[in-house]
């Protein structure tokens, strides 16, 4: 559209009409962004009604996770140490040792 075209209508009506279409489709783009934000959370909702489990399944701790557990807790290997000797990042082994209590037959 001519009357949209920035480059040519400099003047104050061009310039109005073109900041309100825009405006417009700003309010258009954030509207579809809340109704697909809404229809995503109803969607999850519906899933977790369903008894479906949302998100990566949690990663079995290994056998050797109390003996390595035991040398973090004496100070004698760091987490990340602790991470690489378990084929796991390090805050993995961290997130472990704290419900580590539970599981950790000492």
């Amino acid at each position: 559209m001519p009357l949209l075209n920035t480059d040519q209508n400099r003047d104050l009506t061009g310039t109005l009409i073109s900041d309100i279409f825009l405006q417009l489709l700003s309010y258009v783009a954030e509207t579809e962004r809340h109704f697909i934000r809404q229809r995503q959370r109803e969607g999850i909702e519906a899933a977790r009604l369903r008894g479906r489990h949302l998100g990566r399944k949690a990663k079995a701790i290994p056998e050797e996770f109390n003996t390595i557990f035991e040398e973090w807790q004496r100070g004698e290997i760091s987490a990340r140490e602790a991470g690489k000797r378990l084929n796991v990042n390090h805050m993995t082994f961290l997130k472990w040792t704290k419900t580590g209590k539970e599981i950790l037959p000492l």
